[in-house]
């Protein structure tokens, strides 16, 4: 769908003058700049990784490389998004639906179902996630100008739908790979943090506050690895205990 101005100047429940600086230009120079420079820098190693996942994805599961889907960026305005495919082909995506919804209503942690052992996954696909690997495609929609190096994720299209009013603020500022919130706890945090965190984002956003954030990406990755294994334990221990439940209980009636 192409969205008139007109639409887009509504996108965030609030009018908004169509011809306005905000929506012609939504990157400052500085960071356009920023964006472009890492970009480029970047172009070697995700030929590599491409070479890397086509020879993976090959041996683990059938289908493409790549995996495009429908987010939802500035403003509102969707756009196709690359990743890396981390999951089996045509993946069932209703697990995932209502997990994100248990989530935005709810004030618990926003852990990932990898963390659970999602089963539509890849061998090894986790790490790849974890780490923020499976994104490195998204290089080339921060080139197009889709997205940012630093910024709100992009949402889904379902999610965004639910999103109140006031929540739908931090789609003023063009979505990122990393971003505040990514740094400041991530899957640790709750939706309606993750949200405040986006909106302060939007109104504090500048050159010094990028580079912190991007500064501050790879321990925030290093911890997000440690989280997913600890969860990945954590769940395979807790299949395990039934079983183990059960034989001693037997064990004892025996005795």
């Amino acid at each position: 769908m192409i969205m008139t101005p007109e639409k887009e100047a509504q996108v965030d429940g609030r009018p908004r003058k169509a011809g306005s600086q905000e929506l012609v230009s939504p990157l400052p120079a500085w960071k356009r700049a920023i964006d472009i420079g890492f970009s480029l820098m970047a172009l070697p190693v995700l030929a590599l990784f491409t070479l890397l996942m086509t020879v993976l994805t090959k041996l683990t599961s059938p289908g493409p490389v790549l995996f495009r889907q429908e987010r939802v960026g500035y403003l509102g305005r969707r756009f196709i998004c690359y990743k890396f495919r981390t999951m089996k082909a045509k993946a069932d995506t209703s697990a995932h639906q209502a997990h994100l919804a248990q989530l935005m209503q709810s004030n618990t942690p926003m852990t990932k179902m990898d963390s659970k052992r999602d089963k539509r996954l890849i061998p090894g696909a986790w790490m790849l996630r974890a780490s923020g690997l499976d994104e490195l495609p998204q290089i080339i929609n921060v080139l197009q100008g889709q997205m940012s190096l630093v910024g709100p994720r992009p949402c889904l299209p379902y999610e965004y739908e639910q999103y109140l009013p006031w929540q739908r603020e931090r789609f003023r500022a063009t979505p990122g790979l990393t971003g505040l919130w990514q740094v400041s706890g991530k899957n640790r945090t709750t939706f309606d943090e993750m949200i405040h965190l986006d909106i302060r984002y939007t109104k504090e956003r500048s050159f010094l506050l990028d580079l912190r954030i991007i500064v501050m990406t790879l321990p925030a990755l290093l911890t997000q690895i440690g989280d997913t294994r600890r969860g990945r334990k954590e769940t395979l221990e807790a299949a395990s205990v039934p079983s183990e439940y059960s034989g001693t209980s037997s064990s004892s009636i025996n005795n």
